[in-house]
């Protein structure tokens, strides 16, 4: 696991009226990340940023749906294939109920974009995107996001 914090400004870092001051401006820190979209110009998304806290509360819901879904892709017959594809769909959209905080200059049978709006009726570029984004964000491997 990583834990790579982004900080805007480090420690050391003095602004000039600080530094003549002899003062260290505090360290910033943003709990969320804003990216323009891809897949469908003009839209704009933010996503949550990984924290200690946050690490543990997804590891614990995707934990079980995980587990089930190695044990089901290992399987040889079909049905345990398609199933494991259904709880790894099921994965990604835990991902993106977790980790999107918002989508700007998108409306969906002209309601504003949520989650679950974007999973249930909107473009599925834009959710895989997204999904891809956060699990980026999670620190996951490319073998690690594909599940």
């Amino acid at each position: 696991m990583r834990f790579i914090s982004r900080l805007v400004r480090t420690r050391g870092e003095m602004s000039k009226g600080a530094a003549e001051q002899g003062r260290q401006i505090p360290a910033r820190y943003d709990s969320t990340m804003a990216l323009d979209a891809r897949s469908v110009p003009g839209v704009r998304y933010t996503i949550q940023r990984m924290s200690f806290g946050r690490r543990m509360a997804l590891s614990r819901r995707v934990r079980e749906l995980s587990r089930r879904a190695e044990f089901l892709d290992a399987g040889p017959e079909a049905n345990e294939k398609i199933e494991a594809n259904i709880l790894a769909q099921e994965i990604d959209a835990m991902y993106l109920q977790w980790g999107l905080a918002g989508i700007e200059e998108l409306h969906i049978d002209g309601e504003p974009a949520t989650a679950e709006l974007l999973l249930e009726k909107g473009p599925e570029a834009l959710a895989h995107e997204i999904v891809s984004a956060i699990k980026q964000q999670c620190g996951l491997s490319e073998g690690e996001r594909k599940n």
